[in-house]
């Protein structure tokens, strides 16, 4: 079977630029969306000129013109869109309800992926504001989805590995702690983590798969699914330190959101539903989901322990 084009929509961010290498690296032709509101980014316009060294397309297109997103829609077989939806980069979610429309018009696209790669936003509709717009609007675009019947994957990979791991998940920093780290509860509630160019490779390893056609693919590789006191464990025994623990309660981690910018307090509400209320790993997937690691077992997915390494 012929592998599908694939057009990358946010090409040149966090999570887009490693689906557009392993999009590549799968040995699809790839496309990559370029947009004249890239205006003076030097560094998004190189990274594009490197993805073109390596074989990738760059098409022109923007979210202000209608007619040049169906012009690039209609050049490929599978579209993904990785806009960020983090409030303290840039949250662009409802933009892609330009890119239904376009995908809707062309009529020729096999498999749409919206900008998801987090929690399963059908499972957050009792989320705490002001995080839940995250989620709420991430159903807006799903919902366009299916009311225009397009086929679609949705991909729930959970905790992105740099934001949650190294720094023991602490909030407000990326790096290990050095003396003292905070214990949500009693930080034995699982979470997923997942190194992101293991989310990209598992993603477009799904784009040609009947089973995850209309469904939701979670990202649970079964080695990775820890606790936050396993993961300050590993890094323990990593630098053969240990931390002064201390232990947040649920009342006081709650009430620590007041008085800080929204960002931060959209930060707190989704580290609430983690690491207190599990909401990463409380549930069974059921006949409307499936499992990347079980679909994928050729995919060798990098541990914890082995991505903590990096930071010694």
């Amino acid at each position: 079977m012929d592998k599908s084009k694939v057009l990358v929509v946010g090409g040149t961010g966090y999570i887009g630029r490693r689906m557009v290498e392993a999009s590549l690296a799968q040995g699809h032709p790839t496309f990559v969306l370029q947009r004249p509101e890239i205006g003076m980014d030097i560094e998004k316009l190189q990274m594009l000129l490197s993805f073109k060294a390596k074989g990738a397309t760059l098409v022109e297109g923007s979210f202000a013109d209608h007619k040049s997103l169906v012009e690039a829609v209609k050049k490929v077989d599978v579209v993904i869109c990785t806009m960020s939806g983090v409030h303290f980069r840039s949250h662009n979610l409802l933009i892609q309800l330009k890119l239904v429309e376009a995908i809707k018009e062309a009529g020729n696209i096999k498999r749409f992926l919206p900008s998801e790669f987090g929690m399963d936003p059908a499972r957050m509709g009792d989320a705490l504001e002001p995080g839940r717009v995250t989620f709420d609007e991430k159903m807006v675009v799903r919902k366009a989805i299916e009311e225009a019947n397009i086929p679609h994957t949705y991909v729930s990979s959970n905790c992105f590995a740099a934001y949650f791991v190294p720094n023991c998940s602490q909030l407000g920093t990326l790096t290990p702690p050095k003396e003292k780290v905070s214990i949500y509860g009693d930080g034995n509630i699982k979470a997923i983590f997942v190194d992101e160019d293991d989310v990209a490779a598992y993603t477009i390893k799904a784009i040609d798969d009947p089973r995850t056609l209309n469904k939701t693919v979670y990202i649970r590789p079964p080695e990775n699914i820890l606790s936050q006191r396993q993961i300050i464990e590993m890094w323990e025994k990593l630098t053969g330190k240990k931390l002064d623990k201390s232990s947040i309660s649920a009342e006081d981690f709650l009430a620590s959101m007041k008085g800080l910018d929204y960002a931060s307090q959209v930060g707190v509400g989704h580290f609430y539903h983690i690491y207190y209320e599990g909401c990463l790993t409380n549930f069974e997937i059921g006949e409307e989901g499936e499992e990347a690691s079980k679909l994928y077992p050729e995919v060798r997915y990098i541990r914890m322990d082995e991505y903590l390494k990096r930071y010694l």
